[in-house]
Formats: structure tokens, sequence, C-alpha cells
């Protein structure tokens, strides 16, 4: 029996979920098939209710539907519910459990692909949506001090208050960054800002490009959750300055990698899975 994994998103065509997850099937001699699935938000229920069958493992998920599938879900895993957004779905048995391996997968990312541990770092989170939350909450968990900065300052305010009883996060207007700089370990991207959309390159940066004529710490990290491009303004700058710097890639293959080892039970080969996306990307 061919069982089958799958992304929920709208829209889907743009995802690299299916060739990394096939190649990892392939290479580890499983049965098993992954296929994006492009679903309108008012389709989702009965996709879902699918999810339950013998031959499915579960899904992916992710924009517009990481908050819509909560209430479908028979139980969320602990950082599921901390995070308040579930990018996997696991078919345990006819029962599925929502949880989130953003927040793991970014750590890894960060440590393994960037060789940068933020444990106790002092960290400006640009952005205060979905994605923020996963990431903040990642790095919460090894006592890293955020600060939070939003174009919307409310909404930067609404994060850290949701957030504070984890960890030491506070929310910064943009006229407060210059000043933070020098003592910045890492700044974190986690908008769509400098993504390529409808083919259109972004020249875009969430970040003033001329804060990095400040005096910043040397071994500084730019961390973006974009990864196509594979080099946008914010990182294009941070290499200009000879910083260390990531894009988003890395996290898209072990936040994957993670639920891959949930459904089937064994370790993801990572190194086939970012070959895989290689080939499709370069």
């Amino acid at each position: 029996m061919t069982k089958k994994a799958f992304l929920l998103a709208y829209p889907a065509g743009h995802s690299l979920s299916p060739y990394m997850h096939n190649a990892a099937f392939k290479a580890l001699g499983i049965d098993g098939y992954y296929e994006a699935l492009e679903i309108h938000p008012d389709d989702l229920a009965g996709v879902i209710d699918g999810f339950r069958a013998e031959d499915v493992y579960g899904s992916n998920v992710t924009i517009p539907h990481k908050l819509a599938v909560i209430p479908f879900m028979d139980e969320l895993s602990q950082a599921a519910k901390m995070i308040g957004a579930v990018n996997t779905i696991i078919n345990q048995n006819g029962k599925l459990l929502g949880h989130n391996t953003d927040a793991s997968g970014y750590l890894r990312a960060l440590r393994e692909d960037g060789a940068f541990d933020p444990s106790g770092k002092e960290v400006l989170l640009l952005g205060a949506g979905g994605a923020a939350r996963a990431l903040l909450f990642s790095l919460l968990q090894v006592k890293a001090k955020v600060y939070i900065q939003n174009r919307t300052l409310s909404k930067a305010q609404e994060l850290a208050e949701n957030f504070k009883s984890l960890g030491n996060c506070e929310a910064i207007p943009q006229e407060a960054i210059p000043s933070l700089m020098p003592q910045l370990d890492l700044i974190v991207n986690s908008t769509s800002v400098g993504m390529i959309h409808k083919g259109q390159v972004s020249h875009e940066s969430p970040l003033d490009l001329d804060l990095f004529k400040n005096d910043l710490k040397t071994d500084l990290m730019i961390s973006d959750i974009v990864y196509r491009p594979a080099k946008t303004p914010l990182l294009t700058a941070a290499e200009a300055k000879s910083l260390r710097h990531q894009n988003g890639l890395a996290m898209l293959v072990y936040q994957g990698a993670d639920s891959f080892e949930m459904w089937t039970g064994q370790i993801a080969p990572t190194q086939v899975m970012f070959e895989a996306i290689h080939l499709v990307i370069h």
C-alpha cells in the first residue's frame, strides 16, 4: 500500500516540499508519495477529514491554513499550542495530531547549517506574523533575549505580551533599532519582504540597510527565512559587510525532515532532501 503525505496550501504551485519528500521516500525505499494540494479555505474541512484514512501519513500546512486547521485537530502538541499555529498534521490511527516543526526546524538550521547557537544571545526579530510566532518560541526556548520590531507596533506588542511567560522579549519601535544594533548577535527576518513575487525580484528590505554602516559585532548573524531568491537584499547587504548570513532553505528542509520522521518513524535523509531542492532552484 502506497502511503501518502500532503501539503495544504493556497496557492501551492510554488512549493518545493514535494521534491524533497519524494526524494526522501525514494532514498529510504519507502512506498510513499507526497503531493501539494491547492485547497481553498472553504474546502478545508472535507480535505482534512480524508487525512484520517489508513493510507495517509498526514500533511504539512502552510499559508493561509496554519491557524484554520486547528479546530479540525483531535489534539495539539505543546509546541502547536504555544505557537498558536500548526504546520504538521500526523495521522495517528485515525486521530489527527496538530504539531509545529517550524520552531525545531529553525533552531536546527541555525545550528547545523548556519553554525550559530542562539542560546542566551540578543536577537532582533523583524515581523510579528505566523512565522514570527514559531521563531520567537524557538528563540525563547534557548533563553535568547528577543526584541520584536514590526511595521505595526501594536502587533509586535501583542506578540510580546502573548509570549512573555516563556522568556525575555519586548516590542520596540523602529526608531529604537539604531541604538540597539551594536549589541545584537542575531537579526532575523520572519517576513516575506524580499521574496520573489509573481516572478518579480524584490528590491525591498525589512531593515534599513544603512544600519549596516553602524558599529556592529563582527560575529553578527543575519538570518532570513526567505529562500527565493537565495540572496535577498538583506542578505546581499550582510555579505557586503562580511557578516555571517543564512537564507530560509535550511529551515525549509529541517522542518520538513522533522515532519517526515514523525510520519515514517525513520531518520530523514536530509542531504538527499537538500540535493533534491538544489536541483530545482539552480
